[in-house]
């Protein structure tokens, strides 16, 4: 399926692309998404009229997650959880358990935006993390797994 790249998307294309996508992936992500549009006569001249509004938003979107990632860099995550003698957690702490502990420290991340590129984390200790705010904004946080204390 031809299709009209309305914003920029990693590994596939920049704002104003024309692309061969498979109908798949076009239909169930790109479109709906907001991400992109069939390339039909009528729908390229509409985004020639209106590319230099587009382009000045993404800018602006860019901008916006750039200080965000500029605040959110070097950022420490605290999250308590039961762990065994030998540090290993019972259970894991998962993208969400992340963005969790950064929405509480006032920080408006989204689960998918945290990259856990070694899967959920399952020992104590600190590790290193990617936020992806943008395609091209991304901060590098430290998630801190400390034991939980009991109550007693």
């Amino acid at each position: 399926m031809q299709i009209i790249l309305m914003e920029k998307v990693a590994n596939l294309g920049n704002l104003g692309d024309l692309l061969k996508v498979k109908d798949g992936y076009a239909r169930n992500f790109l479109i709906p998404a907001g991400k992109a549009k069939r390339a039909t006569p009528l729908a390229l001249k509409e985004f020639e009229a209106r590319r230099a509004e587009l382009e000045s938003a993404a800018a602006a979107k860019l901008a916006a997650a750039q200080a965000e990632a500029e605040k959110l860099n070097g950022t420490v995550v605290t999250i308590a959880r039961k762990a065994g003698v030998d540090g290993r957690l019972f259970g894991s702490v998962t993208n969400f358990d992340v963005a969790d502990g950064l929405r509480a420290l006032g920080f408006a991340v989204d689960k998918s935006s945290v990259r856990m590129p070694n899967g959920p984390l399952k020992m104590l200790g600190e590790t290193s993390l990617d936020v992806a705010l943008h395609s091209d904004a991304t901060a590098t946080i430290t998630v801190a797994v400390v034991v939980e204390q009991m109550k007693i």
